[in-house]
């Protein structure tokens, strides 16, 4: 696995017997050089950095001011810093640990003291960014709709919640569309289940193709879906649903599907609809929208009525 070290140290000699130990057991891919903290905090913003070695007394910027403003920046929390300190100043040490720091190396400092520091900590590190990542995972994992790929359920409630604040507080807009699979139940019955899996896959990748970036597509259940649209307003969301109703009947199947003509209804509605801005209203008025488009002969996209809560 390839790491990259920054030696930040005002001294040429100490950086070069820093590098030329360490070189040796092959911790580092790359090694960065910096004579003081403020070319180390250059360096650092501009170069993944895995760990840091700095020492605390240097001209223009020292360790401690390097430290802090390090902590000022969320993203480089986890980069661990080991300070180098005179064998006497105990209470730079202690400072430079409750700024910081991990850890600290005195010097002049001990070749396998220094290597066998730096390992520890190395491998704290990949310890921390593999449970960083698996985090993430277990995250995405979370709020995905495991089947299609888009949000789910958990994902859509907590987000329109989110949104519905955002725009009540900016006085903004916002947007809600409801998909249903028009006689899913048939599919199944006629292609098997498997092959309604694939359709439901098909008709997820087509609404999320036809919003923006950061709107937000989700899997409500079976073969509902649900598409929230911030800063759009009522008759610009109706575009957006019959460009999604027009799609899917437009699609052409292959294979075993290759004869399936699929159809959907859409309900629209506004956040402005409601005068009790709800997750559970401004859903429900989605759903009365599509109910009279299901008993509209379907395929097709019906707008929310005006009603108060």
């Amino acid at each position: 696995m390839s790491a990259s070290l920054l030696i930040i140290d005002d001294s040429a000699l100490v950086r070069e017997r820093i590098t030329s130990t360490l070189e040796t057991f092959e911790l580092f891919s790359k090694y960065h050089e910096a004579e003081d903290g403020l070319d180390g905090f250059k360096k650092l913003l501009s170069e993944p950095i895995d760990m840091i070695l700095c020492d605390l007394e240097m001209p223009r910027m020292d360790g401690f001011k390097f430290l802090s403003m390090m902590k000022s920046r969320p993203e480089l929390h986890n980069i661990p810093v080991i300070i180098l300190t005179g064998m006497n100043d105990r209470i730079q040490k202690i400072k430079g640990l409750e700024n910081g720091a991990c850890d600290y190396i005195t010097k002049p400092f001990d070749p396998e003291e220094l290597v066998a520091r730096v390992k520890v900590h190395l491998k704290i590190k990949r310890l921390q960014d593999d449970l960083k990542k698996s985090n993430e995972l277990l995250h995405e994992l979370s709020i995905t709709d495991f089947l299609t790929g888009l949000y789910n359920r958990r994902y859509l409630i907590e987000s329109l919640n989110r949104e519905i604040l955002r725009a009540d507080r900016k006085d903004g807009s916002l947007s809600l569309i409801v998909i249903d699979i028009d006689h899913f139940k048939r599919v199944n019955d006629t292609y098997g289940h498997q092959q309604g899996d694939q359709v439901l896959q098909i008709v997820s990748g087509i609404i999320k193709k036809e919003l923006r970036n950061y709107d937000i597509a989700a899997r409500f259940g079976g073969e509902e879906f649900f598409a929230v649209l911030p800063d759009v307003n009522v008759d610009e969301a109706l575009l957006v649903a019959e460009r999604i109703r027009s799609a899917v009947e437009e699609y052409r199947f292959e294979n075993e599907l290759s004869d399936l003509e699929l159809t959907i209804s859409l309900g629209v509605a506004d956040l402005s609809y409601l005068s009790c801005q709800t997750v559970d209203n401004f859903i429900k008025l989605t759903d009365d929208a599509l109910y009279r488009a299901k008993a509209n002969n379907r395929n097709c996209v019906e707008l929310a009525r005006h009603y108060l809560v």
